[in-house]
């Protein structure tokens, strides 16, 4: 590390370009500085940086993971900045610093560094208010000026910093009283094209189906959960995660069966050849215990956490078994190709299976990356959704016309796109409403977009800290939340055409009145679900939660081809049309429901109401507007 003068500010800067990805490499690549803080408590750290003329060849840096004398060369002790060329950072003397802003190259810019990455404070116990705080080189054409640590409870504007002011009052304090709400109603994507879902665990389940009509299972579906003992299954978080969702008919993607991460201690500690017999062992048993899943996730990460042991700074001595499937071999991914041969053999042909990974959305260089991966399994025809996560860390730099790029880019292999694990930080309500504005909509609207997941919605996710949850802890809504709910409701269901389009679907042989899957639902009725006209899906449209006698079915009234009609019949044979689209059948008793015919027949032992008629049967037929 160097002095150098750029525009007239002396600033510290590397004097050689990077070595490593996760580490300076070197002491000589390194500087520390003695720091002494007025009181105890989290601070935020705040850096005043310019990126030279390189762009983002000029805009990474490390600082250390927490204070204390650093390793040079160990991942771990570091957290590494990058992609702060444009997109990031603020120049006006009144704007909030706060983890995002529109500032580019060769400015001097100050950035919220806390809340651009992990968005955990630095904590100054009692007791020891002088630390040591450290800095990395990993890319030359970086110059850093100032370094400052402002209390967590206050916000700083670019004005406070350069003159050394003191912050006001934050405003990520709640904006909104944590009061008692219980929420009604159905799912916000009830009757879209498009699901939105949250993964399913003990913090996350109230009110789940108020909100959400997707299930993934969070911690439940790893290896390392399900079989912490060895041939001793614990399946009960995932019985009830995947039960839920059967019940209530959302979709069930599970998650995950191979990766780096959380997976069984005792995996490393077998030959490779009883490795390999485990993980068929692992990926057979999923298989035949839950037959009905809707997304199979093969493999998590595997750009960031392979199975090979490694230790990347965050995962600490990951799984090793790669050479069990494989190793890298000719290809560099075989261990990952022979994951999806195993996956496809134990689930079949007709389960689609997809892949996930961090780091995607917005980085054009990583979905290059991703979709070398992605092409070998096409070429095998072992892949069937391409998903990305869309954690806050990934999604708060770059632009929308960025993220939309790099969708577009993911799109070209003409799969289904499908955004795995969203979630949006909330140091403050506004805050929150408006990147939740900014992105969402993004992800939502793009054309090859299955639906989105949630990584949580309510306190108790992992983004606890960065408050990334969209509800307080007694369920009132944060704005985030309110606005979501709006602008879901009011989003368009794609055309018939458009429909066809996104699932790559001929329209010669998905007509409106066709069944292509042979599940008593034409496609027309289909399209205006949401559901997929390739699978049979004809349980799918009723709820019957609790075990009661109810049958529900919700349509969308956006719908901008064509209807739904709900006909009655007393014999079979003279119809009546009784209502169309948003109907609601509750309190059914005695229904049955027979798919085999033109169109789904439901049959009342009484009808509903309570009145004295005999037996009555119900359809639903879909009539085109021009018909």
């Amino acid at each position: 590390m160097v002095q150098t003068t750029v525009d007239g500010v002396t600033g510290i800067a590397p004097s050689t370009d990077l070595i490593n990805s996760g580490n300076p490499g070197s002491t000589a690549r390194t500087a520390s500085y003695s720091v002494t803080f007025p009181n105890a408590g989290n601070y935020w750290l705040y850096a005043r940086v310019h990126v030279g003329s390189g762009g983002a060849s000029d805009d990474s840096f490390f600082y250390g993971n927490g204070f204390g004398s650093k390793s040079p060369t160990t991942n771990g002790d570091w957290i590494q900045v990058n992609n702060i060329a444009s997109g990031v950072g603020r120049t006006a003397a009144g704007e909030v610093l706060d983890g995002q802003g529109g500032a580019g190259s060769q400015v001097w810019k100050w950035i919220n560094l806390t809340l651009l990455n992990s968005g955990t404070p630095f904590t100054v116990p009692d007791g020891a208010l002088t630390q040591t705080f450290a800095l990395g080189a990993r890319e030359n054409g970086l110059t850093i000026d100032k370094f400052a640590f402002g209390p967590s409870i206050y916000d700083y504007t670019v004005g406070n910093l350069d003159n050394d002011e003191p912050g006001s009052t934050s405003s990520r304090q709640p904006d909104i009283e944590d009061v008692p709400y219980d929420p009604t109603g159905l799912p916000l994507a009830t009757g879209k094209a498009k699901f939105l879902g949250s993964v399913y665990s003990g913090s996350q389940i109230a009110n789940f189906e108020h909100y959400f009509n997707q299930v993934t299972p969070e911690n439940a579906g790893k290896w390392g959960s399900v079989e912490g003992t060895r041939d001793q299954m614990n399946w009960t978080g995932l019985d009830n995660a995947y039960n839920f969702a059967k019940d209530n008919g959302y979709k069930f993607r599970f998650h995950v069966l191979t990766w780096g991460a959380q997976q069984p201690n005792w995996i490393n500690d077998l030959s490779p050849t009883e490795q390999r017999e485990e993980i068929e062992e692992w990926i057979q048993a999923v298989a035949t215990r839950y037959p009905d899943i809707d997304y199979v996730e093969v493999t998590n990460e595997p750009l960031n956490q392979r199975p090979d042991g490694g230790d990347t700074g965050v995962v600490s001595g990951r799984a090793n078994y790669i050479d069990a499937l494989g190793g890298t071999g000719e290809t560099g991914w075989d261990w990952l190709l022979e994951s999806f041969r195993i996956a496809r053999e134990a689930f079949g042909p007709d389960t689609p299976l997809m892949i996930n990974e961090y780091g995607i959305i917005g980085n054009p260089s990583a979905v290059d990356n991703y979709l070398g991966i992605i092409d070998l399994l096409i070429a095998e025809d072992l892949i069937d959704v391409i998903g990305f996560q869309g954690h806050a860390f990934s999604t708060r730099g770059p632009s929308a016309a960025l993220m939309t790029q790099t969708l577009d880019t993911l799109a070209s292999r003409g799969l289904p796109l499908m955004a795995t694990e969203l979630d949006i930080d909330g140091s403050s309500d506004t805050i929150q409403l408006a990147e939740y504005q900014r992105v969402f909509p993004v992800i939502w609207e793009h054309p090859a977009m299955l639906g989105i997941t949630l990584w949580g919605y309510r306190p108790g996710l992992w983004r606890d800290d960065q408050r990334a949850y969209l509800v307080l802890g007694q369920g009132a809504e944060r704005p985030a939340m309110t606005w979501l709910r709006e602008y879901i409701a009011e989003s368009s269901v794609l055309s018939f055409g458009n429909y066809l389009a996104q699932r790559l679907l001929d329209p010669a042989e998905h007509g409106i009145a066709d069944d292509f899957d042979k599940d008593g639902l034409p496609t027309g009725i289909e399209y205006l679900l949401g559901l997929d006209p390739t699978k049979p899906d004809a349980e799918q449209p009723w709820s019957w939660p609790d075990g009661l006698p109810r049958l529900q079915l919700t349509l969308s009234a956006d719908a901008d081809e064509g209807r739904l009609e709900i006909q009655r019949s007393p014999d079979l044979s003279t119809w009546t049309t009784v209502g169309s689209y948003d109907l609601q059948l509750r309190e059914a008793d005695g229904v049955t429901v027979d798919t085999n015919g033109a169109a789904p027949v439901l049959t009342f032992a009484g009808p509903p109401g309570g009145s004295s008629h005999s037996s009555e049967f119900y359809r639903f037929v879909f009539v085109r507007d021009s018909d």
